[in-house]
């Protein structure tokens, strides 16, 4: 059996692919560089991270983005040899002005880079790529406004998208009809959407037409999939769907999911990657193989498919040479992330032996240049720990430890000075953009090297923080609350990470220097 979620933490909005022997997803990433998080399967349980698609500046400028803007819902592809996908960024999302540029590029070997952007339209946000049997290629579109779903040609030697643009499906009526996906299966066109809102009304649902100009007839059994309220132990916020057929021809279905915890409706987790078995029925409609249309926590495994490995990601990265295959760090990366853009000459691991530096631009709050490495939370229970050694001058210099969701909502655990000069700790939260300070600031003994660790509880809700210097563990604060970080808190798409975090409001460009990052199950106090 499949265990869900099969992506863990931040992986909303999947498209899956089959190329071969291997299927590949596609998540969105919003706002967080590089754009378009890659993962490779055998066997549609165990997924390896295996890079990024957006990975140039020439590809992506997220500089200004707004708070869960940026990236949204990708569409993979595979055809003749070739990986396209279609993406949107998204500039602007306030009440009806949503700005959303969609882009295509493509890649023969999707492990290396990626063309340069196509520019297609700005109609609407999750267009998808669609090729069909007899070679012709169609853009699918939802239109801003969840005002339907449009189709267009789209010429593969240009790329300019060619012809009648047609309206082909206004939705179910169940409402904020997006995500489209459209498949040519026997004599039927299937289009696949997401509808009810990304939030606990979520769906997938399905419409079916003999062309692929409509017109489309819904599912009278609709909605496929969507999720079993009032359960603490099952998926929730189930939709956004994308079907893929293995060897065999067996059929699955990937989609979004959370996990709210004790009956909260609170996701620190954000929205996740899961899997259901699907059959056709003798009427030709896709059912779930477990029967009815809720997302189950496990699914059946393909019948011939000899199960893959486990990615074994290392809890503790030590940034030592021996333990990077590439000198740039924005080539090693290694699952890090940050704000906007790549940190480029802002990170170094190579500037001191045995460290990665950090070079501190502007705070955490801004929408431009922020010096932050982070990993996505992955399980409720976790750890992060990281060993700093930083020479503030001024207030407007800090360094440390973050634990945050967006540029609004975060904590900030940190060395800086205060207003003698003096190298002291703080602890800052960040709810809704109003900082505040969660102690009185913490005068350090020495300008020593600072450990900074964050630990959550069994079930995610509250975060303790602590130090260490000189070999003692000292806890500054217990139990501070991690709704801050949640998806329903914030009206947000990601997720909470931890990362390693500068700022330097000078412009002198200070920096600090990292020995090491954790991220894992809590340790004993001892390690």
């Amino acid at each position: 059996m499949i265990q869900n979620p099969i992506l863990k933490g931040f992986c909303p909005d999947p498209s899956i692919v089959r190329a071969g022997d291997d299927y590949y997803i596609a998540v969105s990433t919003f706002e967080w560089w590089p754009g378009v998080k890659l993962f490779l399967s055998k066997d549609l349980q165990n997924w390896t991270q295996i890079g990024a698609a957006l990975t140039r500046k020439s590809q992506l400028d997220m500089i200004g983005d707004p708070t869960s803007g940026g990236v949204w819902a990708p569409c993979l592809s595979y055809d003749n040899g070739r990986f396209y996908l279609v993406f949107t960024d998204v500039k602007t999302k306030k009440g009806r002005f949503y700005n959303t540029h969609n882009y295509l590029v493509w890649t023969d070997d999707i492990r290396g880079e990626w063309s340069e952007p196509v520019y297609l339209n700005s109609i609407g946000f999750d267009p998808s790529l669609f090729h069909d049997n007899d070679g012709k290629k169609y853009l699918i579109n939802m239109v801003n406004g969840f005002k339907g779903v449009l189709v267009q040609e789209i010429d593969p030697q240009t790329w300019e998208l060619i012809g009648e643009r047609k309206k082909v499906y206004a939705g179910s009526g169940i409402g904020c009809t997006e995500g489209p996906h459209m498949y040519h299966i026997g004599e039927w066109y299937y289009l696949l959407t997401a509808e009810g809102g990304t939030g606990y009304d979520h769906c997938v649902t399905v419409a079916r037409s003999r062309s692929v100009w409509g017109p489309f007839e819904t599912d009278p059994h609709n909605p496929l999939l969507t999720s079993e309220r009032g359960r603490d132990d099952a998926l929730q916020k189930c939709g956004h769907g994308d079907l893929v057929q293995t060897q065999s021809g067996e059929w699955y279905l990937a989609h979004l999911c959370a996990r709210p915890k004790n009956g909260n409706n609170l996701c620190v987790l954000g929205r996740e990657t899961a899997i259901q078995k699907l059959v056709l029925d003798a009427d030709g409609w896709f059912r779930l193989k477990c029967g009815g249309r809720y997302a189950k926590n496990q699914t059946e495994s393909p019948e011939e498919i000899v199960p893959g490995n486990a990615e074994v990601v290392p809890a503790l990265d030590r940034f030592v040479p021996e333990n990077l295959t590439e000198n740039g760090w924005n080539r090693w990366q290694n699952g890090y992330c940050s704000p906007r853009r790549p940190l480029g000459s802002d990170a170094s691991l190579t500037a001191r032996n045995g460290y990665l530096r950090l070079i501190g631009r502007e705070s955490l709050n801004s929408l431009h240049r922020v010096t932050l490495a982070a990993k996505r939370q992955t399980a409720l229970c976790m750890e992060a720990c990281t060993r700093m050694e930083f020479h503030p001058e001024y207030e407007e210099q800090l360094a440390g430890l973050a634990y945050m969701y967006d540029a609004m909502n975060f904590y900030l655990f940190g060395k800086t000075v205060d207003a003698e000069g003096d190298p002291v700790l703080v602890l800052l939260k960040s709810d809704g953009g109003v900082i505040t300070d969660e102690t009185e600031p913490i005068r350090l003994e020495t300008d020593d090297a600072v450990t900074f660790r964050a630990r959550t509880g069994q079930d995610g809700a509250k975060v303790t923080f602590s130090y260490r210097q000189n070999g003692v563990w000292n806890t500054v604060k217990e139990d501070c609350t991690t709704e801050i970080l949640t998806d329903e808190h914030c009206r947000g798409f990601t997720g909470a990470h931890f990362g390693m975090y500068v700022h330097d409001m000078t412009g002198l460009a200070l920096h600090a220097d990292f020995e090491w990052f954790y991220l894992g199950e809590p340790q004993e106090d001892e390690t």
